[in-house]
């Protein structure tokens, strides 16, 4: 996903449907004209710990051992990948801003595309709506935000990328030990599935965090929830967008979306009684019953204080001006399990809104 760190366990691919994936470019021109470029690459074949690990892996998952040692051997460190994955500096995490965030997403280009991409896979966007319960409108706003509906599918050789994040993970990032266990987690699963499908592990490209294809699912999210949606055999997330949509639905569904049930609700502060800080303290997750958001001064709209679920009272910083709030509903946590952040979620729904209100428009011509 634009970086969807997803840790899911690993599950038999869909039964009659045979893994294909397919990179639309090759990566290797594009490192090579980028800032990884090096006449002398470090290759992991130098590194004796990535070696033993490829025969761990082939041990545990019962895989060709010289095979995993070779293709390990061939993966490359990116230093451009371990910088990305540097926690941002304190100044860019306190100067969040959900309004610049949006304006990166909410474009008359990327409604453009938006309402093509809707007009030529109506029919599979549909069929995802009426099988998993998954608006239209969502899964538009999540193709539209990770990769501008197949445009911009990552120039990382996912090879590299997750190699790299499993064996040079920043050593100073705060949770460095947590995040090299999954990413190691999923270069097994990438080349656990490469070696099942028949695919070249060498040849997809993808995010610098190895999210693959037009909805960039992570590769323990590929063998969970990717579906041959067009019924043709194959699962190709890259370049088959029924594919990528009925997967994408698949995902939500299975974190939890609810049919019918709303995003999110307006919200306003009765500052005499308002409790900030406990109401913000669950962060995302839905805790709350519109009554208890009340008793603590969050007033939810009128449709909000119907709702019968949890609610969570989602702050977004505008830089320095005052923050916007809304109050999330499950379905809205359920689009931050694609990506964990409320900026993310509200992006995907809100460039879902405008294609539907482009695509409604035109169709009154």
């Amino acid at each position: 996903m634009v970086m969807a760190m997803l840790s899911m366990a690993a599950c038999a691919i869909p039964a009659g449907a045979a893994t294909a994936l397919k990179s639309a470019a090759s990566c290797q021109a594009s490192q090579a004209s980028g800032t990884d470029a090096d006449p002398a690459p470090l290759l992991y074949a130098a590194r004796p710990e990535a070696l033993q690990w490829a025969d761990d892996l082939a041990a545990r998952r019962d895989l060709e051992r010289q095979w995993l040692r070779q293709i390990i051997g061939q993966a490359r460190f990116l230093p451009s990948v371990q910088r990305l994955m540097q926690p941002p500096p304190a100044a860019d995490r306190a100067s969040k801003n959900w309004h610049l965030y949006r304006s990166r997403f909410i474009t008359p280009a990327r409604i453009r595309a938006g309402l093509r991409f809707w007009q030529a896979q109506r029919s599979a966007l549909a069929r995802a709506e009426r099988e998993y319960g998954v608006p239209a409108e969502i899964i538009v706003g999540i193709i539209g935000v990770e990769t501008l509906y197949g445009q911009q599918q990552g120039r990382w050789r996912v090879l590299d990328a997750l190699a790299t994040l499993a064996f040079d993970f920043p050593a100073a990032h705060p949770r460095a030990q947590e995040r090299t266990e999954f990413f190691r987690r999923e270069l097994e699963q990438f080349l656990s599935l490469a070696q099942r499908s028949g695919m070249a592990p060498t040849e997809p490209c993808g995010s610098y965090a190895g999210a693959m294809g037009l909805g960039q699912f992570m590769p323990s999210s590929w063998v969970r929830y990717a579906v041959d949606f067009d019924g043709n055999g194959r699962i190709d997330l890259f370049n088959d967008p029924a594919d990528a949509i009925g997967s994408v639905a698949h995902y939500l569904r299975g974190h939890g979306w609810t049919p019918g049930m709303a995003t999110h609700f307006g919200v306003h502060f009765d500052t005499a009684r308002l409790q900030l800080a406990p109401l913000l303290a669950p962060d995302i997750l839905p805790t709350f019953s519109a009554a208890e958001m009340q008793a603590q001064g969050a007033m939810p709209d009128a449709a909000g204080a119907q709702h019968a679920g949890p609610l969570a009272l989602v702050e977004l910083q505008n830089g320095g001006a005052a923050p916007s709030y809304i109050a999330g509903t499950e379905n809205f946590y359920a689009i931050t399990r694609y990506n964990r952040s409320s900026y993310y979620a509200l992006a995907v729904i809100e460039l879902g809104r405008a294609v539907a209100m482009a695509r409604a428009a035109q169709a009154t011509r």
